[in-house]
């Protein structure tokens, strides 16, 4: 059976643990997550491959999925055990997908998996200012953690249904661990000794911070403030071995090396440490200053993969849930692993940080000497010195494969489509799409990744695009013999089928976990992979070119992560009333693909639009 695997001992799953009113609200205001029905997903699937897939290979499809569906077909069958599945499980997919597109992939989890988010710099310079910030922002996460703990983190809202709130309790106090052929999770803050330290890191070198006193009150804001002070009083030297650097190789590799670390009881005590506390903390060191205009594209790798290993990549323990990085720039940010988090609870943790880090600590600092920080060390022999060189080798390849563009769009921003009655991320996702057009020649397989914790336990589902409506419109906007008023007309259509897309999705009826469960279900009973997925227009419609994501946020800040695909691109967006924060990513090693390029489109494209809805007299 394929399921995540939880270190023994480790964890509970959370919802047993109810010990409050509020917390019992997190799971049961929630209804369980649908199956969808099976026909509606093949006949949303067959829609989805007409603006992607040539006529003649569409009939060979069709006949394909009518077998799948048919009497004597496995679509069926399949159908079956997933609705005995769902009525089994707290929800059918969120563990299987965890397992599939997270804890099995074997790719690097910088740039490849784990999404950095890039806050608005703060307005200093020096590492004195960067360390009363860093006091400021543990103080915010533990007071978050307390509200957490106590019940009172207020239950939140999507479009008028109460979301699933399980997914907070498990950010603090866990990590993932590679494995040979797959990784597990492991939380710690529900055992009955939750951890009561965080992780500082320091010129590659690691420290255990205790933040709460013996009678379980956290340290001030003054007190946190004198143990950095001396966290950065044991961490001058910038010669040590990159220990960090491990954790951003491939999962097969660095799982060898990880169980070969951990042989040495020294280097055990160290990597459990790491992995046991709340959260960790990256104290990077001043990078290459650059133009204004190339900044915020810095800025924003900085927080994703550390800037490579002569630079703060060595900052960095990527298999942890929670990381926050602080530059003494003023830059900061926050790196977070996907097999436990997701943007819309991070986003939250980080606004909550925002309003916090403008209060000052009212707490008075108790005149109590406190033990110095515990620096963390580690025997490092030939073997683990050769797994390092291999690691930074690696880590510098893929830096300088990733192309960073991020941007802040001003021209407007979501209250213009607002206007015309239409859909801000409806209307964006039709620009993009018409932008990769204009740039590519073609239209390309895209998700945009979409909540689905108005269900028990849910995670994610995609929506996909183009749609045959879509593809209308870009094919009408570029013909010069096309009417204003036709154009505009085929994008309120499309625009509008994409609302619908978008509708159904979060309905819990979007196809892509779906046809997912199905194949998992056909693996489960010991079947043939059904044909249907072993159609070249499967593999067509699901090579990602697009990969998409809003992240609205009540601050100025960007999501940044790598493509799905080597030809493909990343690109995430937060929507204000008046501008538009992107960011995009491209491998270098594809010639085709530009981040670049492809930006300067998107933002002409955006331009062509507005006067589209509002034309110049």
């Amino acid at each position: 059976m394929i399921s995540s695997r939880i270190q023994p001992g480790a964890c509970r799953l959370w919802f047993t643990r109810v010990t409050s009113r509020q917390e019992l609200s997190m799971s049961t205001f929630v209804p369980p997550q649908p199956v969808p029905p099976l026909g509606q997903t093949l006949q949303a699937y067959m829609r989805g491959l007409e603006p992607l897939i040539p006529p003649e290979e569409l009939a060979h499809t069709r006949r394909v999925i009518r077998e799948f569906a048919g009497r004597g077909g496995l679509g069926a069958e399949l159908q079956k055990g997933l609705e005995r599945r769902a009525r089994k499980t707290d929800n059918w997919i969120t563990d299987w997908w965890v397992q599939w597109a997270y804890l099995e992939s074997r790719l690097p989890l910088p740039v490849h998996s784990n999404p950095a988010i890039s806050l608005p710099r703060r307005d200093y310079n020096g590492w004195r200012s960067q360390l009363l910030f860093a006091s400021k922002l543990i103080v915010a996460v533990l007071e978050f953690k307390a509200k957490l703990d106590a019940g009172r983190l207020p239950l939140e809202y999507m479009r008028g249904r109460p979301l699933c709130m399980e997914l907070y309790p498990l950010l603090f106090s866990s990590c993932r661990i590679p494995g040979p052929k797959h990784d597990y999770v492991a939380h710690y803050g529900t055992s009955r000794r939750s951890p009561t330290h965080i992780t500082v890191v320091r010129n590659y070198q690691f420290f255990q911070l205790e933040v709460y006193n013996s009678d379980g009150s956290r340290l001030t804001e003054s007190q946190i403030h004198g143990q950095l002070l001396r966290i950065r009083s044991q961490s001058w030297k910038t010669d040590k071995e990159p220990m960090g650097i491990l954790t951003s190789d491939h999962r097969n590799t660095w799982g060898q090396a990880y169980n070969r670390l951990l042989r040495d009881k020294l280097n055990r005590e160290s990597v459990q440490a790491i992995e046991r506390g709340l959260f960790s903390l990256c104290l990077d060191s001043p990078v290459m200053r650059i133009s204004d205009e190339r900044y915020a594209s810095r800025k924003a790798a900085q927080v994703l993969h550390g800037g490579g290993t002569f630079s703060n990549s060595g900052n960095r323990w990527f298999d942890k849930t929670l990381q926050f990085v602080i530059g003494e720039d003023g830059s900061w940010g926050l790196l977070y692993e996907q097999a436990t988090a997701e943007g819309p609870p991070i986003a939250t943790l980080l606004d909550y940080i925002l309003r916090h880090c403008e209060n000052p600590d009212p707490t008075r600092a108790p005149l109590v000497p406190l033990p110095m920080p515990k620096k963390l060390y580690f025997h490092i022999d030939r073997e683990i010195k050769r797994d390092i060189e291999n690691a930074k080798q690696n880590l510098d390849i893929l830096i300088n494969d990733l192309d960073v563009n991020v941007f802040n769009f001003t021209e407007f921003g979501k209250d213009v489509p607002k206007q015309h009655k239409l859909s801000p991320n409806s209307f964006i996702q039709v620009a993009l799409q018409l932008a990769y057009y204009r740039v590519h020649g073609d239209v390309c397989a895209t998700c945009d990744i979409a909540s689905q914790r108005m269900f028990r336990k849910g995670r994610t589902d995609y929506i996909r695009s183009p749609s045959s409506q879509m593809l209308k419109f870009i094919l009408a906007f570029v013909d010069p013999s096309v009417s204003r008023e036709a154009k505009l007309q085929l994008l309120t259509e499309a625009i509008d089928a994409y609302s619908a897309l978008t509708d159904q999705v979060l309905k819990g009826h979007g196809i892509d976990r779906h046809l997912l469960g199905l194949k998992l279900q056909a693996i489960e009973e010991g079947l043939s992979v059904p044909k249907i997925f072993m159609d070249t227009a499967f593999g067509l419609a699901t090579h990602w070119k697009l990969r998409t994501g809003q992240v609205p946020a009540n601050t100025d800040s960007v999501m940044c992560f790598g493509p799905l695909v080597p030809d493909g691109y990343a690109i995430c967006y937060n929507p204000q009333s008046d501008h538009v924060h992107f960011s995009i990513t491209a491998f270098n090693c594809c010639e085709e693909t530009n981040a670049e390029t492809l930006g300067v489109a998107v933002r002409d494209t955006l331009c062509q639009l507005y006067e589209l809805l509002e034309p110049t007299v």
